[in-house]
């Protein structure tokens, strides 16, 4: 069927579709419907690079709290450097464990500055002692083995498995994932749709024209390329409007997510495959319109004369 549309037949038309009002709407509905896509098709595969990194987290991470000894003196200090020395080196001893470090004093003082205020305070206050401990993904160890060996060896050690919290998160991320496809595959058939109808209230309105065209000897096909050229036209004029106007929004987006300190969300970045496949989409709306209008027209012409 495409083969037989040459840009000749693309551009030319015998039928006045061109000055009818009867498709005038349709640029401005695919104009909104290309926006919604571009910015569900951005927000799936942002999600699935936040998916895939928290999924590496929560295979691979945990973090052991060592309680501190009571006491501002400097053999309390002493005590609680021990506790967390020889849990560091209980864990570093586990065939399935990678590696295990204490998150230093300072960085932990930063992260609690926020919340708590001034870091005299923080060191005043008896704040456990942290281990960042990384696993080997494919020999997790058994939690309840590890908390029972630390508690031997460090009493009141805890640990803080990312897994039980993250999964929750990521089935929210992955919820929002299909809700964009949804909304994606809803756009496409609302653009099919009222492309549909579009095509329908022209060959309503062109009909005297039609059937004298059948009379001098043209072909349903011939006729429906007229309307497939005016389809493709609304269609790359609806869908560049809507990416002219989802640019500068997801422009806006990115650079607001600049101020994020990192943490589970980052920074919002777009790829340039992504941007790719965004500026293609005034094409691919053009080609639906096209398709659904010839397709359309072939099958109101069979019924019709």
């Amino acid at each position: 069927m495409m083969a037989g549309i040459g840009l000749k037949g693309l551009f030319r038309s015998d039928l006045p579709v061109a000055r009818d009002s009867s498709g005038g709407f349709l640029p401005w509905l695919i104009a909104l419907m290309v926006f919604f896509a571009a910015m569900a098709t951005t927000g799936s595969v942002g999600l699935t690079d936040m998916i895939a990194r928290w999924n590496r987290d929560v295979a691979g991470t945990l973090t052991v709290q060592i309680p501190p000894v009571i006491g501002t003196t400097a053999k309390a200090k002493e005590e609680t450097a021990a506790r967390v020395e020889r849990a560091v080196r209980l864990l570093q001893s586990l065939p399935n464990v990678v590696s295990a470090s204490e998150i230093p004093a300072d960085k932990l003082a930063a992260l609690l500055e926020p919340w708590l205020g001034s870091r005299e305070l923080i060191d005043e206050l008896p704040t456990p002692r942290l281990i960042d401990v990384t696993l080997n993904p494919q020999a997790r160890p058994s939690l309840e083995d590890l908390q029972t060996r630390l508690k031997d060896a460090v009493e009141g050690a805890t640990i803080d498995d990312h897994q039980v919290w993250m999964s929750k998160l990521i089935s929210l991320a992955e919820g929002l994932q299909k809700l964009a496809w949804g909304v994606i595959a809803l756009v496409s058939f609302t653009t099919t749709t009222t492309v549909i109808y579009a095509t329908r209230t022209a060959l309503a309105v062109h009909r005297p024209h039609i059937e004298v065209l059948h009379f001098v000897g043209a072909t349903d096909s011939y006729i429906a390329r007229q309307f497939a050229s005016r389809g493709l036209a609304l269609g790359l004029l609806g869908g560049l409007g809507g990416l002219l106007g989802a640019v500068p929004t997801l422009w806006a987006i990115v650079r607001l997510s600049e101020g994020l300190q990192g943490g589970l969300i980052p920074a919002i970045t777009i790829a340039p495959l992504t941007w790719a496949l965004l500026g293609s989409f005034p094409v691919i709306a053009g080609l639906i319109a096209m398709i659904t209008a010839h397709i359309t027209v072939r099958r109101q012409l069979s019924g019709m004369l």
